[in-house]
Formats: C-alpha cells, sequence, structure tokens
C-alpha cells in the first residue's frame, strides 16, 4: 500500500510520526508508532555482507507493501523513489557524526520506502560508504546505491586534490565496492572533473566498469553544459548530480536543458540549501564548531543576514499553505521536472518523515511564479563553496 496524505502535509508527517499501533487494516501504510523498524542498538554478532563485510547489527525488515512515488532518471532504466537520501553528513562535515542516530535515519527510510541512497568515497572519509554497505546488505535487492570518487582524500582527512586518471578509476570502484559489500554499483559518478585528463578520457574508464558488470550506470557531478555532451558522446550518461535549490538555480540556464536534449537524469543535491532554507539556522553560531558550513560563504557576515531574507519570505509562504519552510523549498525542486530527483540529507528520522511528506505538496501555477518573484535566479547572498574553482567544468 501506499501512504495516503490528506489535509495539510505538515499535519500528516506528525499524523505518521504520533500514530498508534491499529489492525492493518485500518492504516494505510502499516503500523506505525513511537518505536518505528529500525537498527537494533546493541550487538548479535557477527554477519556477512555480499562480499564478507562484517556488522554487528540486526537490521529489521521494513514493510514491503510501503511505497514512495517513483521517477526514472532520464531515458534510462534506472528507477528509483521520488526523493532519495544524501548521506554525506551521517558520516562528516556537518559537526561529529553520530552512528547510531545514522542508523535510526537510514532504517526508517528502508521503512517508509526510499529506494535511492547517496555515497561518495570522501565522505567519513570512507566510513560512509561502509555504513550504507552494513545497513542496505538485507535490502540489497530492492536498493539503488550512488558513489562516487574523484576527489583524493587519506584516512586522515587531509584532501590530495583530484584525479580522473583510467587506472584511479579501476581501483576507486575496486576499493568502493569492498566498503559496501556489493559486487556492482549501481550509480557511478565521478565526483570532480580532473582538468589533466580529458573527460572522455575518465568516462572511458568508467564505461570499463559497466562492460565488466561493476558498475551499472555512470553520473558525473558538477560539470558543465559542453562537458557533459563529450562525455555523453564517450559512453551514455545516466545522471547528473549538481547542487539546485530555491538558492541556488543557475543550473536553469544550461545544465537543465542539455540534460533534458541528452535523455539525462537531473540529481540535485542540498535541495534545502544545505539546511539554510529550513529555517533552522539564525546565525552562524548555530552552527556547531566543526561544521563545515562555517567555512561557506552564504553562511558567512552579511552574507548569512541577507540569506535570511530569503528565508523568512519562504516561511511566510509556506506558513501560508499550512506545510513547513523545508517541504515548500522541497516541493519547488520536485516541481520543476519528473526527470528530478533531489536527495535531500537529514540524520534525523523525523525530518526524514517531513521530506517525504514534500512528495504530496502540490504547488499552482500562482504559487509557483509568487517563488519565482522571491527567489529569482542569483537571489543568494555568497558563492556557494569558498573555492569555485572546481564546480561546472
Amino acid at each position: 500500500m501506499s501512504i495516503n496524505v490528506r489535509g495539510p502535509a505538515r499535519a500528516s508527517a506528525a499524523a505518521c510520526r504520533n500514530a498508534r499501533l491499529v489492525p492493518p487494516h485500518s492504516a494505510p501504510f502499516g503500523p506505525v508508532d513511537a518505536a518505528p523498524r529500525r537498527a537494533a542498538q546493541q550487538p548479535v554478532g557477527g554477519g556477512v555482507g555480499l562480499r564478507g563485510t562484517s556488522f554487528y547489527y540486526a537490521i529489521l525488515s521494513p514493510d514491503p507493501t510501503r511505497t514512495v512515488k517513483q521517477r526514472t532518471l532520464g531515458t534510462s532504466t534506472l528507477t528509483v523513489s521520488a526523493v532519495g537520501l544524501g548521506c554525506m553528513g551521517m558520516s562528516d562535515f556537518y559537526g561529529t557524526p553520530d552512528e547510531n542516530q545514522a542508523i535510526k535515519t537510514l532504517q526508517r527510510a528502508l521503512d517508509r520506502g526510499l529506494t535511492f541512497f547517496d555515497s561518495a568515497d570522501i565522505y567519513g572519509p570512507f566510513t560512509n560508504e561502509k555504513l550504507l554497505g552494513r545497513v542496505l546488505d538485507a535490502h540489497r535487492h530492492r536498493v539503488t546505491i550512488a558513489t562516487k570518487f574523484g576527489i583524493v582524500r587519506d584516512e586522515a582527512g587531509e584532501m590530495h586534490g583530484l584525479n580522473g586518471r583510467p587506472s584511479y578509476v579501476k581501483t576507486a570502484c575496486e576499493d568502493s565496492l569492498q566498503r559496501l559489500g556489493v559486487d556492482t554499483i549501481d550509480l557511478y559518478y565521478l565526483h570532480r572533473v580532473d582538468p589533466e585528463v580529458p573527460i572522455e578520457h575518465t568516462v572511458g574508464a568508467m564505461g570499463r566498469l559497466v562492460e565488466e558488470g561493476k558498475v551499472r550506470h555512470l553520473g558525473l557531478s558538477e560539470v558543465a553544459a559542453d562537458t557533459l555532451r563529450r562525455a555523453n558522446e564517450e559512453h551514455s550518461i545516466t545522471a547528473l548530480q549538481t547542487e539546485y535549490s530555491l538558492w541556488s538555480r543557475d543550473p536553469e540556464d544550461d545544465i537543465l536543458p542539455t540534460c533534458r536534449e541528452l535523455g539525462i537524469g537531473f540529481v540535485p543535491y542540498s535541495p534545502l540549501g544545505r539546511g539554510f532554507l529550513t529555517g533552522r539556522f539564525q546565525s552562524p553560531e548555530d552552527l556547531p564548531e566543526d561544521d563545515w558550513r562555517r567555512h561557506n560563504p552564504r553562511f558567512q557576515g552579511e552574507n548569512f543576514q541577507k540569506n535570511l531574507d530569503l528565508v523568512a519570505e519562504v516561511n511566510r509562504l509556506a506558513d501560508a499553505k499550512d506545510v513547513t519552510p523545508a517541504q515548500l523549498a522541497l516541493a519547488w525542486v520536485l516541481h520543476q521536472g519528473d526527470d528530478i530527483v533531489p536527495i535531500p540529507g537529514t540524520t534525523d528520522p523525523d525530518h526524514l518523515d517531513e521530506n517525504i511528506a514534500a512528495l504530496d505538496v502540490s504547488l499552482s501555477e500562482e504559487e509557483l511564479a509568487r517563488i519565482d518573484e522571491i527567489a529569482p535566479q542569483g537571489v543568494a547572498a555568497g558563492d556557494r563553496y569558498p573555492d569555485m574553482s572546481t564546480v561546472n567544468r
């Protein structure tokens, strides 16, 4: 059965969280209470993953009748849940990771019917892939795992530039397969373009991974339209992943039209502006001391204060519609096309429920026009990164 949301999405999300156990025939999506299916916290002994990876958590089976809306990436055969889960923050960059909380969130995602999980080798570093491998192992047949390579990072977390050389493509893939505990990666992205290596060489090596059965689909991240065209001539590209949200609308110029011309799906990361558009942050001090966002230009000084003006407008529109700001911002992204599959990240199961409920938020033409007025392209103050040289090339 699917989730049947009636009335305001905010209320329905709360209802899902607070519902009591009821007979199956009276619950449209199965029983939900304060103790949803999730990973057990106590060790239960060693288990063996698909490639021999050991893990120590009992993962309870999700209700197979729960589903969310599905979308297909471009003209490919890859169909996934219409909202995915970005997993970076579970292991890195946004403060001190809490693995137990991450496992709860992943299990809630499985229980709610999400099938699209996004990682990268540098997240952790390396620990995020291992985490997904442990939790998703028992559900491998019904989930799509995406991961990325190309940014070089060592065990200590130090960055060592970009590498798109064919020899590195093969090594990086083998390492990710081992950490994930799988035989095949569903969607394998080049995380950033190496300016020293022609894109045709990198994608050619990625294509050989498809021929060898180690990868099913190829993706690119943060590339320019011309680079995307050249890459797609070398081997079919299934998805392009780039930041896209109410405060990052640059892809509308060239990237989105090119994706649609070539039949390539679009996967927006940070569709909630790294959490800023949710209204959660009112000052830079609201961020943990070890949070990477403190170094992001949009979260600093005058830029932060100017960007709060956008958040205030989003809040007003959300209140008028009786949804949360996060749901409004995510619904807007979803309304930009059925070939778009955003991957908001969260480490909070309740926030995950809130994001999923955005799938049932309808925006009228008038509401979309109003959003265009308050959040036109270029509305955000500050660049997306401290160094923009590695994106859109």
